[in-house]
């Protein structure tokens, strides 16, 4: 088999079989039916626990990097009754920093491979992703090759996919799609497979810097792309959800979808991610004055 028919395979195996509008009814009617089961403080506390906490502003220094590790560390004797974020998220020179500021349980994820464009050669991805986790990093969030993927250049964007995988040495590889800018659901959901036959353990939705946000939709698409994947093959990802989610019922939304289309398995910071920093205090706030 050559290597354009081994992805064309792939994709055949996890085919798509609604449209944009069927996936829109089928979101709508999910929220209709069960977001009100699921907009409790057990569900908040939960997705307090799926956040990662993330600073990537061109102005963060070393200073700054500790300060917001700091707040972390002292969130344990001030909220006992609470599980920390999941892990908190910083450009890739700063993983040294948050590995010697830490001292909770709580992962270092570092984004990398040229964020947030993804233009770079391939060989800086994979050294940067390399030393993020050499200074420390658990996890990695990196780009797919948009230009790549939209050419339909396969091979080339998988092949890049499993070289940084290999380069995270163990660490978790959360692939990022910017579903904004890939748009159809056809194009969420393909880049879905390809990332996940790549070596992917968590497919994110967005960098949250240039194309649009997280969308219902895409999430509808992606966890289904997990699920259709796990079925068929036994590699179990997780979803993290990144771009906008800017209140506690946007956040219960999203947790809504994984949990009716990936069951409670997936309801947990191994396999359930949320990245919006804005949303921690207003979610801790939620939980306070309940």
């Amino acid at each position: 088999m050559d290597t354009t028919s081994k992805y064309s395979s792939v994709l055949k195996k996890h085919s798509l079989i609604l449209n944009d509008a069927q996936i829109t009814d089928k979101v709508n009617k999910i929220i209709a039916d069960k977001f009100s089961k699921n907009n409790t403080q057990e569900v908040y506390k939960k997705i307090y626990s799926c956040i990662d906490l993330t600073t990537l502003n061109t102005t963060d220094s070393k200073e700054d990097v500790w300060k917001f590790t700091e707040k972390v560390n002292v969130f344990d004797d001030n909220n006992p009754e609470l599980q920390n974020v999941a892990a908190i998220c910083v450009f890739p020179n700063f993983a040294k920093t948050v590995k010697e500021a830490l001292t909770v349980d709580v992962k270092i994820a570092c984004v990398s491979a040229g964020f947030p464009s993804s233009q770079t050669f391939t060989e800086v991805k994979i050294a940067e992703t390399a030393l993020a986790v050499a200074d420390g990093a658990d996890e990695i969030d990196v780009v797919i090759n948009l230009g790549l993927f939209l050419d339909k250049e396969y091979e080339e964007m998988c092949e890049e996919l499993s070289e940084i995988k290999h380069a995270c040495h163990g660490a978790t590889l959360k692939v990022i799609l910017e579903t904004g800018a890939l748009k159809s659901a056809e194009n969420i959901h393909k880049a879905s497979i390809l990332s996940l036959y790549s070596g992917a353990d968590f497919l994110k939705t967005s960098t949250g810097k240039v194309y649009p946000g997280a969308s219902l939709e895409a999430a509808y698409v992606m966890c289904n792309a997990i699920k259709s994947y796990y079925d068929k093959t036994g590699n179990k990802a997780g979803f993290k959800v990144s771009g906008g989610v800017a209140s506690v019922e946007d956040a219960v939304k999203y947790y809504t979808l994984v949990k009716e289309i990936l069951g409670d398995e997936w309801c947990n910071n191994s396999y359930f991610r949320v990245g919006a920093s804005r949303l921690a205090d207003i979610l801790l706030n939620e939980i306070k004055n309940k």
